[in-house]
């Protein structure tokens, strides 16, 4: 974990198997790097009554503070939360798709909320808990992971894997035995244990800032996250007035929305990308291709009379900018980050910037 942050978070998904706490920590402790302030344990309800019972009144997560003489690390019983069902009751297993369903978004949200503050980092640890787990942990880590943030597992000697009696390399001679028929005994302190870290992509950049600063569904951040991600594709529905993006419907106002498609159309024509009018000299030919896509959108209605009106002598800069702003405001606003290849971008640096749409007819479908 990196150094500088006050506030470091060990946060262990595990099954039946509440050992791996101190195995994690035996082994950031091993390595030599900076341990975590606080510990927090996500399980079932019998696997968090395991740690509970071993780990605190067992005294095992005190045993290796003081046989290591660690600094004091916050880990009590309101560090011990368990998975509830979607009728908020504690859950004893894993079973149905509606326990998957409430495990993914419980680990999620825990994720969410670790990562919510910038002065902290974010040590997840998926060893010891079902597989199922460790996936939600390992993807939730990745949407909302940040770079000081960390994935690990946990690897310890076959022989001690798993032991219900072992729970870290001891620096003295403790002797447990196998399970199997031999009975074979083992010195705690022969055993290995290693922490191996695990790369993951960050995505955080991609989410919507609803999806940072508020609770939400597993599924729901995957569905946003694949809309940041996949190839950008839009339709525009030219009975209806509106843009289909990402399943989400955009309405702009009329005179807004023949604005994009007026650009949309010069460039499926290969015309020239436009330029912003100069103060003081309106464009003519702007405002007459406009014109011409206005008014096949709405008839021959008074109200385009108006807008007829205020082009008149061409397309003036305070037109020009005021309807890229405000097209630009209402992608923003329903698409947030996912809005970028969608938007008025500026193309080449000044006095020559000019403005396109950086979509290619294939990614573009008018119905």
């Amino acid at each position: 974990m990196n150094g500088h942050f006050k506030q470091r978070i060990l946060f262990v998904v595990t099954g039946l198997s509440p050992q791996v706490v101190t195995e994690c920590l035996y082994a950031i402790y091993q390595q030599q790097e900076l341990l975590p302030t606080e510990v927090h344990l996500l399980s079932t309800t019998e696997g968090a009554e395991r740690a509970r019972l071993t780990l605190l009144k067992d005294h095992w997560f005190n045993r290796l503070l003081n046989d290591y003489h660690l600094p004091k690390i916050e880990f009590t019983e309101e560090h011990i939360h368990v998975v509830n069902d979607e009728n908020k009751q504690p859950l004893n297993d894993i079973r149905t798709r509606a326990d998957n369903q409430v495990l993914a978004d419980t680990i999620t949200e825990y994720i969410r909320q670790f990562t919510a503050q910038s002065e902290t980092s974010l040590h997840v640890s998926i060893t010891g808990g079902r597989k199922t787990m460790g996936f939600y942990a390992g993807y939730a880590l990745s949407l909302y992971g940040r770079y000081q943030d960390r994935l690990s597992h946990v690897l310890v000697s076959e022989e001690y894997e798993s032991h219900p009696q072992f729970y870290y390399p001891t620096p003295y001679s403790s002797i447990i035995y196998t399970h199997d028929v031999s009975r074979k005994p083992l010195d705690t302190q022969d055993a290995k244990v290693v922490l191996a870290d695990i790369p993951f992509v960050r995505l955080r950049h991609g989410l919507d800032r609803a999806f940072l600063n508020g609770q939400s569904s597993f599924s729901a951040v995957i569905s946003k996250a694949q809309q940041a991600f996949g190839a950008p594709y839009m339709e525009i529905n030219l009975t209806l007035g509106h843009l289909v993006i990402h399943q989400q419907v955009i309405k702009l106002p009329p005179v807004d929305f023949a604005f994009y498609l007026w650009l949309l159309e010069r460039q499926k024509n290969k015309l020239d990308d436009i330029k912003c009018p100069a103060d003081g000299a309106p464009e003519t030919t702007y405002a007459t291709e406009y014109l011409e896509v206005y008014v096949r959108l709405l008839g021959a209605m008074a109200a385009i009379e108006r807008t007829r009106h205020a082009l008149r002598q061409g397309m003036s800069k305070d037109f020009f900018e005021q309807r890229k702003s405000r097209v630009q405001q209402k992608l923003k606003a329903v698409l947030d980050s996912a809005a970028e290849p969608y938007l008025i971008q500026a193309v080449g640096k000044r006095p020559v910037t000019r403005y396109r749409i950086k979509l290619d007819a294939s990614q573009i479908d008018f119905t």
